[in-house]
């Protein structure tokens, strides 16, 4: 707004429905310097004719060179706005009640998010027996404004579109990748552990269930050795920590859903990396998680070590990379001085969960199809996925009741 003399000014974008030759109404309030509002004068309404509107918009597939020279050129999407996650789970809680661990949302419509998948949150409750859990570097809180009175502890920040990679169960049929850091470079590998040698189902899928709800415990923990505290993460396990899987889900050899790798120690100053701590295929816990889980005790977690200064010097003949790096020893104990002991310990520990499996459709509509049968696809391999990589110490439900 800008005002010249009796003229005002008005400059901005204005909505697609405005269009040349259709009419607003125009009111402005006039105060004198110094007055106080109850002297303020008001223009009545007039109606002011549009003219000269022209939208900026264009077809990026029919712009043509002497269409320009354009000063920028951009595309623009519209989602709709990113759910509260608190409103969320306030209202699940409300319909069904407090008996949900864990909350993973799902929708056939997308939000204004760039990242494909959904970060996770939450008021690290104590489950069904309430209580806060200690030991793991991180504390309780908000329980209050999750509408929950000490059970519920981790979900999703956003739905997971049905779209995306995270819900497909497969990769198209008669996909083949050279690249690692897609799923379909693992076919033959991952065919090994299925009944009909193919792809474990909706593998993305639990690559994000079991990273995003492992955040309800990992990874924030440091370490004092030699009287040197050493942070491990924080958030995910650094890269250069030794984190082998306890109990693998479709390789021999994983590292942990949260980070970290599987470092092979060359005795020569350098180590492989035979496994890293990117999003696929899904991985298992390593032994430091399953502890901070309350699933084992700290006497069954083997002392393991941090890689720091890492430097490339090459790959193996596999294609593993090799680093040069300082090596530091980490045991259990050296955790527990710094966190103290976990508690509840392995023998008191919640060994049930549950993780309420929630559809979001735009308000008056129905779920999609594909909603309802990759969200039920999802729900099925979370629970084998959780007994696997717990080594069956722990089982997971996904009951609304």
């Amino acid at each position: 707004m800008k005002t010249n003399g009796n003229t005002l000014s008005l400059q901005g974008t204005l909505t697609a429905a405005f269009k040349t030759g259709e009419q607003i109404s125009i009111i402005a309030d006039v105060q004198t310097p110094g007055a106080p509002p109850a002297t303020a004068d008001q223009i009545p309404a007039c109606a002011v004719t549009l003219a000269g509107i022209r939208s900026p918009e264009v077809d990026l597939s029919s712009v043509k060179r002497q269409d320009g020279p354009f000063a920028l050129i951009f595309e623009s999407f519209h989602y709709l706005a990113l759910p509260n996650p608190r409103d969320l789970t306030c209202t699940v809680i409300k319909a069904l009640g407090d008996k949900f661990d864990f909350l993973a949302y799902y929708s056939d419509f997308r939000v204004d998010n760039q990242e494909a998948g959904t970060p996770s949150t939450g008021p690290l409750g104590g489950g069904p027996a309430g209580g806060a859990v200690t030991g793991i570097g991180a504390t309780q809180r908000g329980l209050e404004s999750y509408c929950s009175s000490g059970r519920f502890q981790w979900q999703f920040v956003q739905p997971v579109y049905v779209g995306s990679n995270q819900m497909q169960e497969r990769p198209p049929e008669g996909t083949t990748d050279s690249n690692n850091r897609n799923v379909a470079f693992y076919r033959r590998q991952i065919g090994e552990r299925s009944s009909d040698g193919r792809l474990l189902p909706y593998n993305y899928a639990m690559s994000q269930l079991g990273h995003e709800m492992g955040h309800r415990w990992a990874a924030f923990v440091s370490a004092k050795v030699n009287g040197e505290t050493i942070p491990l993460g924080p958030t995910h396990w650094a890269r250069g920590l030794h984190a082998p899987v306890a109990f693998p889900y479709q390789r021999p050899t994983e590292a942990s859903a949260m980070g970290g790798g599987v470092w092979q120690d060359n005795f020569d100053g350098t180590y492989t990396q035979l496994d890293d701590d990117y999003y696929v295929p899904a991985t298992g816990w390593s032994y430091l998680d399953l502890y901070l889980m309350g699933l084992i005790a700290p006497t069954e977690v083997p002392d393991f070590f941090i890689l720091r200064n890492l430097v490339a010097v090459g790959k193996d003949s596999n294609g593993h990379s090799i680093f040069k790096a300082d090596r530091t020893k980490v045991s259990i104990q050296d955790v527990i001085a710094v966190e103290g002991e976990r508690m509840p310990d392995v023998d008191h520990a919640q060994k049930k969960f549950n993780t309420g499996m929630v559809v979001i459709v735009e308000h008056g509509a129905k779920p999609s199809k594909e909603l309802i049968e990759r969200a039920n696809g999802i729900r099925e391999r979370w629970t084998d996925y959780w007994a696997t990589t717990t080594g069956r110490r722990s089982s997971m439900t996904t009951s609304p009741r």
